[in-house]
């Protein structure tokens, strides 16, 4: 079947490369797994040897369609539907996620997976290179994305994919991250909404120093960032990717301590 360019198809059929994301996700045989625009299935068929159930959603109906018929059986569940509009609950909780997912859609699919009130447990999908390289990064190369999926989930980058396995091959070389669930909250008693608006106003400026990005991301005074800063123990020279989750935590706590 030909792949779509309008919905970021692009398909791979490397065994090796197959069974290091099951891996990577230590599939097990009482795992239920949600599989992410599973294409013409070649991820799916290691998915259902490993699996107890495998959940496909595909937006393509006509590889959906396709997919029902190529697997017949009760392991699989075939859903033609956008993941972005998936309601998670209807899923076991602790289901796993494995998937060759299109590069367009990996910052709104790592939202949506990361706050649901039914999260994974594990995950493990191939995404560019450089996206896997900036979910793990640490202090000095943290971005928005970094933060928000770190604070949910420990991050190991794997196996390198280069663009040749795929057919048609993509313009870069993709990479299998393997995401974990904390098993506890990182920080106690963390406002998650104050939390995240701290850091986007962190980021909102990635070139300005940490005193200019929050006084123009939070309106407030340059003066009161620095107070806000150094109550935080934080200087404010810095930028916004040389934070660590613990700097940002701090940093939470002293703007609660101000909104009270």
């Amino acid at each position: 079947m030909q792949s779509k360019k309008s919905l970021g198809q692009h398909w791979l059929k490397d065994r090796a490369s197959l069974l290091a994301m099951c891996q990577a996700a230590q599939v097990s045989e009482s795992d239920t797994v949600l599989e992410i625009g599973p294409g013409t299935g070649s991820l799916t068929a290691f998915l259902l040897k490993k699996a107890r159930k495998v959940i496909a959603v595909e937006l393509d109906h006509d590889l959906a369609s396709s997919l029902s018929h190529k697997f017949p059986t009760n392991s699989l569940e075939v859903i033609g539907a956008d993941i972005l509009k998936f309601d998670l609950t209807r899923l076991p909780a602790g289901y796993k996620v494995v998937a060759n997912i299109p590069y367009y859609l990996t910052g709104n699919l790592l939202k949506m997976l990361c706050e649901s009130s039914n999260p994974p447990s594990k995950m493990a999908l191939l995404v560019q290179k450089e996206v896997a390289e900036r979910l793990a990064a640490e202090p000095g190369q943290m971005s928005l994305l970094a933060v928000s999926v770190q604070l949910y989930y420990e991050v190991e980058i794997g196996t390198v994919v280069p663009a040749r396995l795929f057919s048609p091959p993509p313009k870069v070389d993709s990479q299998i991250v393997a995401l974990a669930r904390r098993q506890k909250p990182l920080f106690e008693n963390l406002d998650y909404k104050l939390f995240f608006r701290l850091v986007k106003a962190g980021f909102s400026a990635r070139r300005k120093k940490l005193r200019s990005s929050l006084s123009a991301g939070l309106r407030i005074s340059k003066d009161q960032a620095d107070g806000l800063l150094n109550q935080a123990g934080i200087d404010g020279n810095l930028r916004a990717q040389n934070l660590s989750l613990a700097d940002w935590n701090r940093l939470a706590l002293a703007y609660s301590d101000k909104q009270k």
